[in-house]
């Protein structure tokens, strides 16, 4: 088991700097956990002593308004840390689940702390990683700010695009299996405004959507149209 899980290790980026002591302190205390789509990894406010890497899959970070309606902060892919933010010793400030099929390895905390001591490369990705979701919460805040729902899908798209966009014949295909409603609880809005601001921005020619996949006919254009220049 420690020899398949230590070989799981090695495929991450995240871990290539590591030398091979160290590689084996953390297989030794480490484990992978299968999620179905849609399946909890851990709750807000829940006591969370592992760090987890996402070995295969996607991730969503997610909270919920007063109201229970999911708010979408974060899709994370394979090799990302999805909660390095528990070295705060807190019970978690937020949800995590599955965005699809997905394998996690989880590491015990003090010997990932111990590991990062000892070896400052991984002390530097893991800031840097904090560092990109701090940048992606600045974005999400600047985003409340009024603006027309139109501007904020087409924003939200553009992004989306730019961060798991496939270079088609005809555009750019965003490859995730994204519904109406989940785009819905990205944005914190209603399923009905969304799906009218699509069918906007289909009219406008800047989309495609059919089958759950969305296609970005021009990423160009499309950032004319939420920046508005």
């Amino acid at each position: 088991m420690v020899e398949s899980i230590k070989k799981s290790i090695l495929k991450l980026s995240f871990f290539t700097d590591l030398d091979r002591e160290h590689i084996n302190y953390l297989a030794e205390s480490s484990f992978r956990v299968k999620l179905k789509k849609g399946e909890s990894l851990f709750s807000e406010r829940d006591e969370v002593k592992n760090i987890y890497v996402i070995l295969e899959g996607k991730m969503t970070l997610f909270r919920l308004s007063e109201m229970g309606q999911k708010r979408i902060i974060y899709i994370l892919d394979s090799g990302e840390i999805i909660n390095e933010v528990i070295f705060d010793n807190m019970p978690a400030s937020i949800n995590c689940e599955a965005f699809e099929d997905s394998t996690v390895i989880g590491f015990d905390k003090g010997t990932f702390l111990y590991v990062m001591e000892k070896n400052f490369d991984l002390t530097q990705k893991v800031i840097k990683s904090m560092g990109k979701k701090i940048r992606r919460q600045y974005r999400q805040l600047k985003n409340t700010v009024p603006i027309r729902m139109d501007k904020k899908l087409a924003a939200k798209l553009w992004k989306l695009s730019r961060d798991y966009g496939i270079e088609m014949e005809d555009g750019v295909l965003i490859n995730l299996d994204l519904s109406i409603t989940y785009l819905a609880d990205m944005l914190g809005s209603t399923r009905e405004t969304v799906s009218r601001c699509m069918s906007d921005l289909k009219k406008e020619d800047l989309i495609e959507y059919k089958d759950r996949k969305i296609l970005v006919k021009d990423r160009k254009k499309l950032s004319i149209y939420f920046r508005g220049v």
